[in-house]
């Protein structure tokens, strides 16, 4: 075997455990979730065992990450991250990272239309910072119901019950950086002079 390739094998270990401990799941739901024993995830994450394909494809599907992210794979050269739209609730929704936990940015866009609709708050983990590029976005957080406006950002802790709409008939389109409970986006600016 190449050194190339011993040298990708051996971090694939490292990056399961990170991939598990950044989703604070432990080995037996781990094992639960790909059908794959709690001892073998623990043997492939301290490099005691070796990664195969059929161990792989189940842990990249429940970290939800492409297979050559999760063994480490060198770039291809086409720094291009190729969007894949959701359409999600009549919203499109266009990842603008790749899945690989820690903060994620996405791209919303609510079509514009004659009936607003009615606020159906959810809670999650995580937190969640937006941005509104263009339109006005309504957003109801716990108590409190208020409308974004072009260029003003909210940030919240998902717990927290919520949910954004149109807060007229026109498109709304906005960013939203999401990350798991816990990570929050630090917005740094340049001092007042």
């Amino acid at each position: 075997m190449s050194d190339d390739t011993e040298e990708v094998l051996s971090g694939v270990g490292p990056r399961l455990k990170g991939l598990r401990l950044q989703r604070n799941k432990t080995l037996a739901e781990m094992s639960e979730e790909t059908g794959i024993s709690a001892s073998t995830l623990s043997r492939l994450e301290s490099g005691q065992r070796r990664p195969n394909l059929e161990l792989l494809l189940p842990l990249a599907r429940a970290y939800s990450v492409p297979l050559d992210e999760l063994v480490g794979a060198p770039a291809t050269g086409d720094p291009r991250i190729h969007l894949r739209p959701v359409i999600r609730n009549g919203q499109t929704i266009l990842p603008l990272s790749k899945g690989a936990g820690g903060v994620q940015a996405f791209k919303h866009l609510l079509p514009g239309g004659p009936t607003l609709p009615q606020p159906e708050p959810k809670v999650h983990e995580g937190y969640e910072w937006m941005y509104v590029l263009r339109g006005q976005l309504r957003v109801v957080l716990g108590a409190r119901d208020f409308v974004l406006k072009q260029g003003e950002a909210a940030e919240f802790d998902t717990r927290t019950p919520h949910w954004f709409g149109r807060a007229t008939t026109d498109s709304v389109e906005f960013l939203t950086l999401f990350g798991p409970q816990g990570e929050r986006v630090h917005v740094r600016a340049a001092p007042a002079r």
